[in-house]
């Protein structure tokens, strides 16, 4: 059976060019660790391991590869950021179509005494500003987005988001999950505090890796949520004050940090503008092959601009995981179904409790794929109502 992966909003596949090549034979020709061997091979991967930050501050418009923390994953790095910030007493504004990455750390610090708001998006999942800005108040300690929705892909405007922080003098995190290695991202002209991104979704590496960028301001203010080995100041029971360290306990995951790399070198290669008009393209092509569809209601904004390559459908005469689930097992297309972790995005456009079946695209993408899913699903449709 032909098979179709449009679900590169869960994780891109296939990677990069090498992306597999290259971590394999880090496992089998290099394999030590960095900061805890006084030998070559060691001090030359600790060389790579600095290539690969030195390459995330030229992707997202950063100037400190001391500040560019490697982290498990997006998750992680909020969580870093979001639990190592917030103290009894502070108030931190979301909005209502972030992720369970930013949801949930936020909604654990009430047991804190921390105060949550989120900001509320209409329904093509676009942030209110006025609504926003009437939201700061004396102890608002943070500001924590998602750039672009995993649900149906809709774009905030974080240039604005970012310069009404700067002028509350209000910490500004981003999360570019879904955005980072597509969209573009400017650390400086987002005015951004913090910038949080995963490896395996945009960034066409592998699972397990992810980072936080952050300005020295904000890396003064957060204490380590997480304490270990860090190869340096071993003298020391608490952990180091100086970056990256602070926030590197443990073995770094190098294999993942390998395969990152590869990856970013793809992309700089490629060109992320070229990677995101190849998106919008499928993106459009894919709306304007679905909406005319019986039965076949499209949530958010109408068409491609303002959203990366990922579109939610809701099925009036299907149930939502019937479709899914025959796409996948009749046709061989993958896509994911339900709430997509994001509940609080469902209820802003109208989906929740029942969810969404989710066409997320990446660079892979070929026209054909999109015109075979838009034709199965005629298909799936015509033979329910038949």
């Amino acid at each position: 059976m032909r098979k179709v992966y449009l679900d590169n909003g869960s994780t891109s596949f296939p990677k990069a060019p090498g992306v597999g090549e290259a971590m394999s034979d880090f496992i089998t020709e290099v394999g030590c660790n960095v900061g805890r061997g006084g030998y070559e091979t060691a001090y030359d991967l600790g060389e790579k391991v600095f290539e690969t930050r030195s390459q995330l501050c030229r992707m997202f418009h950063f100037n400190s590869e001391k500040n560019t923390v490697f982290t498990p994953s997006v998750t992680y790095s909020l969580n870093f950021i979001i639990g190592g910030l917030l103290k009894e007493g502070d108030h931190v504004i979301l909005s209502s179509m972030d992720h369970n990455a930013v949801a949930r750390p936020c909604e654990a610090a009430k047991q804190r005494n921390v105060e949550v708001s989120a900001a509320p998006c209409d329904r093509e999942g676009r942030l209110d500003m006025a609504a926003f800005q009437e939201l700061f108040r004396e102890n608002t300690a943070l500001v924590v987005m998602s750039h672009g929705s995993n649900v149906c892909g809709t774009l905030q405007d974080a240039e604005e988001i970012g310069k009404i922080c700067e002028a509350r003098s209000v910490p500004f995190v981003l999360d570019a999950a879904q955005t980072a290695g597509v969209v573009p991202v400017d650390f400086q002209k987002f005015c951004l505090s913090g910038l949080c991104v995963t490896g395996h979704k945009g960034l066409l590496g592998p699972q397990g890796i992810g980072a936080m960028l952050i300005n020295d301001a904000l890396a003064e203010r957060l204490t380590p949520v997480i304490s270990g080995g860090t190869g340096s100041a071993s003298h020391l029971l608490a952990m180091p004050e100086f970056m990256p360290d602070k926030f590197e306990a443990g073995t770094l995951n190098l294999p993942g940090i390998i395969g990152l790399n590869r990856a970013l070198q793809f992309i700089e290669e490629t060109g992320i503008e070229k990677i995101y008009a190849h998106e919008q393209e499928m993106t459009e092509l894919f709306i304007e092959n679905v909406k005319g569809i019986p039965g076949t209601r499209l949530i958010g904004l109408p068409g491609a601009a303002g959203r990366v390559g990922t579109v939610s459908l809701d099925f009036e005469t299907v149930d939502n995981a019937e479709m899914a689930y025959l796409l996948d097992a009749e046709y061989g297309i993958m896509t994911r179904c339900g709430l997509h972790c994001a509940p609080l995005a469902h209820q802003t456009l109208g989906t929740y409790p029942h969810g969404t079946v989710r066409f997320a695209f990446g660079y892979w993408t070929k026209e054909e794929d999109i015109i075979y899913a838009a034709e199965s699903i005629r298909e799936i449709l015509n033979r329910k109502e038949g």
